[in-house]
């Protein structure tokens, strides 16, 4: 089991295949798991490179809320790419993944080589909102102080998972999924690389977002995957790996 020290923090990743490297990043309360059918699709062509964040799967449960962040999870992507070698990445995630895939293009754009972002959106512009949301993910991280495990829910992203306890969950919830400010969001329009938006057309909670990145990234790729709720690559596999590969197989030569 591969792991990548980040100052006294483990952070578990797995690397498979060779080729031009893809960088998954998964959707919070799931791990690596959910990108299982995804490795064995790319593996033979290209780098597929999977990890589980702070807090969450095989990686360590800091009791410290500070070790939680936004720019401590780009920090962490950045350093997989130098571990396994990779000036450049294809950047992708699901969920918190996406919009955290997003944020390391904001701070590293000369590092991404294409963005495919899936069920997701780009956070708030607007104060009141980021407050909404961020009132829910602290009220998940109190539900998983009280309750443990038994608060995760049933989706289908997360029935594939592990964790070893709660902690790390609660401590995600409120310093990754929790947002502060409007960077992410801001940094649309100024994205130059090929992007793929995708989403699943029953994921209701993420049909304005993905229309609104669509719209706002120049040139990007627009996909609806037919029968799939947020998980679209759990849903519908054969559908997802379908998208994806035809996205992949427009880009540049690296």
């Amino acid at each position: 089991m591969a792991t990548l020290d980040r100052d006294g923090v483990k952070i578990h990743y797995e690397v498979h295949g060779k080729g031009p490297t893809i960088l998954l990043s998964h959707g919070y309360s799931s791990t690596s798991r959910m990108w299982d059918s995804q490795v064995a699709a790319l593996k033979d062509r290209y780098q597929v490179v999977v990890w589980d964040f702070r807090g969450h799967g095989e990686s360590d449960y800091p009791r410290d809320g500070a070790r939680y962040s936004e720019a401590l999870t780009v920090g962490d992507m950045e350093a997989l790419l130098d571990k396994v070698g990779a000036q450049k990445a294809i950047v992708a995630g699901l969920s918190l993944g996406g919009y955290m895939s997003l944020a390391f293009h904001a701070s590293h754009p000369e590092r991404v080589r294409a963005l495919m972002l899936f069920d997701t959106g780009p956070g708030f512009k607007k104060d009141e909102a980021r407050a909404k949301w961020n009132e829910t993910a602290n009220k998940r991280a109190a539900d998983f102080d009280a309750r443990g495990l038994g608060a995760l829910n049933s989706s289908d992203e997360v029935r594939v998972t592990r964790h070893r306890d709660a902690t790390g969950l609660a401590g995600a919830a409120r310093g990754m999924l929790a947002q502060q400010n409007d960077r992410v969001i801001q940094s649309l329009d100024k994205i130059r690389v090929p992007t793929l938006v995708l989403v699943g057309a029953n994921d209701t909670n993420f049909l304005a977002a993905t229309d609104y990145m669509a719209a706002k990234i120049e040139g990007s790729t627009k996909a609806v995957i037919p029968d799939a709720g947020h998980a679209a690559n759990l849903h519908q596999p054969a559908r997802f790996n379908q998208a994806v590969e035809a996205f992949l197989a427009k880009l540049p030569q690296a």
